[in-house]
């Protein structure tokens, strides 16, 4: 079942999460995920499929979009539901587009909206009606249907990616049979399911080639990389592409042994996602449930963490050792 979204206001910092509440934010700061349509007015209809560029995320331009609205109306000095009288709106409405809730904000609204927030100038308008128009895109994942987790969404349009795994390999670095060995361990019985779903993770890993790629920086515990799976060809591909990184700039890993002491990752995994326009996620998976957030206080706290790792595991030079050992006794 395609996973909730509830944002929840904690500390003044916002907190997405999928499928599960903190504890500590009151149930009053929610909302669901909602859907809008209408007419768009605009350069091209709203209802004509648009593609967004592999490299560009609607989701990650909604979330923009959503951080400018917000801030022109506290400029203007105006509540939401001062706007929402203004204009004549539903109850909501306002806070949806704030809050990255519309699914495909429209262009007449958003002209609505600098109408009473006074922003006259040409330039700054059209280049919020162009990132609205991004938002209404869809992402190339859309071809594979309702995803079970919006991970990918986020990840299209990180410029630098940390992460630490403890048990399994990162979807980036996965081969197709290892992929296909962890949906069979997760009790998937659906083939058709399972190859969509690694076609999927297949076309993820094309960021790592795009003329602009990332950064990723991947620390994973040793229990991951030496767990039995599939045959030994195919254990033998899997340490093969994690060495094949040694020779990619953009590409970092580093192996966590198992003779480290307890250290904070053993609390999970995480991924940080970094932006060149956006602020900062961290992403913590808990299957079936997954769990974003966002808020510079969590953010730094996780990058310290994800620092400390990596200054504990083994450095970039010894793990391709190590995994170059771990290969020839493989054979």
């Amino acid at each position: 079942m395609r996973s909730t979204i509830l944002h929840a206001l904690c500390n003044c910092n916002w907190v997405f999460v999928v499928g599960v509440f903190l504890q500590n934010c009151p149930a009053s700061v929610t909302t669901g995920l909602r859907s809008v349509t209408g007419q768009l007015h605009g350069n091209w209809g709203e209802d004509d499929e648009q593609m967004a560029d592999a490299r560009h995320s609607p989701t990650v331009r909604r979330r923009r979009l959503a951080r400018e609205l917000r801030k022109l109306r506290e400029g203007a000095g105006l509540t939401a539901d001062r706007v929402t009288r203004k204009l004549e709106w539903a109850d909501g409405k306002v806070n949806r587009l704030e809050r990255a809730l519309a699914v495909r904000p429209r262009v007449s609204d958003i002209k609505a909206l600098l109408d009473v927030y006074d922003v006259a100038d040409e330039a700054r308008r059209e280049a919020l009606f162009t990132l609205t128009r991004e938002a209404r895109q869809r992402g190339w994942w859309t071809a594979y249907g309702a995803l079970e987790d919006n991970y990918v969404e986020f990840e299209a349009e990180a410029t630098k990616i940390f992460s630490f795994q403890p048990l399994v390999i990162p979807g980036l670095l996965q081969t197709p049979a290892y992929a296909r060995a962890l949906h069979r361990g997760w009790l998937m019985t659906d083939e058709q399911k399972i190859e969509r779903l690694i076609q999927l993770r297949m076309e993820r890993q094309k960021i790592l080639d795009h003329e602009q790629p990332p950064f990723l920086w991947a620390v994973i515990d040793e229990c991951a990389v030496i767990r039995s799976f599939g045959s030994a060809d195919a254990k033998a591909e899997q340490l093969q592409r994690l060495i094949d990184t040694e020779r990619l700039e953009h590409i970092t890993v580093q192996i966590m042994p198992m003779t480290a002491d307890p250290h904070p990752g053993l609390s999970g995994s995480f991924v940080i996602l970094d932006y060149e326009e956006d602020p900062s996620l961290v992403y913590r998976e808990f299957r079936p449930e997954s769990l974003y957030i966002e808020g510079q206080k969590e953010v730094e706290e996780r990058r310290r963490v994800f620092q400390h790792l990596s200054a504990t595991a083994l450095g970039p030079n010894e793990s391709i050792t190590y995994l170059r050992r771990l290969a020839e006794q493989s054979e």
